[in-house]
């Protein structure tokens, strides 16, 4: 009898200056008891600091390690459409997203799998049950519980943890949610991606994680990036509309 060929993840990493962390953070994704064949893609903004060149010296070691080094039109956003189209072409069926900096621990990534079974979309929840919300001082925290309300009241996704960049696709929800359309250039690109997939229908779920504040690097969030970030979420939400992108999901 034929041996069952295992599913393909990849996990995407956008990152700008994290070369205290990328290393350690990609072994300790390999090291993963999965029953998946497992890549890591990550997508660098060509990092003053050498990250690309550390994930290049990685993946000459080890052929499960891909580097996307991105010398035009930086930001998290346009990182983040440049590494899903990067990761298609790899051709997964699940695709996991997170940030390079620890705050999201590989540990729950077999969580964010297991649920993947039941939801095309799951999103790691610092706000439901189970899940924590660690180290950050009390500004960082009532920034983030007042994001949170705003975007819940003006979005009306069904998701407690809205703004997590932990998550867990199935490849048919980047297939079709179409990537050239979103126009998110920074950090708001995880709410045009979950907004334009909820519009879709697609079946969205959450698991609880346990969010760390980072221990190495230099944190690229600030107030100025806030704002652009919640006017950014206003102007696309006048974009999409349901629809049109039912009509997509046809």
């Amino acid at each position: 009898m034929e041996k069952e060929k295992k599913k393909q993840v990849t996990v995407l990493i956008p990152t700008y200056n994290e070369k205290e962390n990328i290393e350690e953070l990609i072994q300790e994704i390999l090291n993963l008891s999965l029953d998946f064949d497992l890549t890591v893609l990550v997508a660098d903004d060509d990092s003053p600091d050498g990250t690309g060149e550390i994930v290049q010296k990685l993946s000459q070691k080890d052929k499960r390690v891909q580097v996307l080094v991105r010398k035009k039109r930086r930001g998290r956003g346009a990182g983040g459409i440049d590494g899903f189209k990067a990761v298609l072409k790899l051709k997964p069926d699940y695709v996991v997203e997170m940030d390079g900096d620890f705050s999201h621990q590989p540990r729950f990534i077999p969580l964010l799998l297991d649920k993947a079974e039941k939801y095309d979309l799951v999103i790691g929840s610092r706000f439901i049950k189970g899940g924590k919300d660690l180290d950050r001082n009390f500004i960082r925290k009532m920034i983030t519980l007042l994001v949170r309300k705003f975007i819940r009241h003006q979005f009306r996704i069904p998701i407690k943890d809205v703004s997590s960049g932990f998550r867990c696709f199935k490849k048919e929800v980047l297939e079709r949610i179409d990537l050239d359309d979103l126009i998110s250039v920074g950090p708001s690109v995880v709410l045009e991606t979950l907004y334009k997939a909820y519009l879709m229908d697609f079946e969205i779920g959450e698991v609880p994680i346990v969010f760390v504040d980072r221990k190495k690097g230099k944190t690229k969030l600030n107030l100025l990036t806030l704002i652009e970030t919640l006017i950014m979420a206003l102007k696309f939400k006048k974009l999409y509309t349901s629809e049109k992108l039912s009509s997509e999901r046809i």
